[in-house]
């Protein structure tokens, strides 16, 4: 299942709003990740990173 399955393509979420879902996932969990869970969160991470980049690219 996608992190954010209401997401339209194109849209983007703060650094925040992503690294709460990331707290989230872990704390619904308990800290371990099943395979569809750790393939939600590897997607979160590279929308993450996509975002903090965006926001260094925007601040220079």
């Amino acid at each position: 299942m996608p992190p954010t399955p209401d997401r339209q393509p194109g849209s983007v979420r703060s650094a925040a709003e992503v690294n709460e879902e990331i707290r989230a996932l872990w704390s619904r969990t308990g800290g371990t990740l099943s395979e569809a869970e750790r393939r939600g969160y590897e997607q979160l991470l590279v929308e993450w990173a996509a975002t903090v980049q965006a926001d260094v690219v925007r601040a220079a």
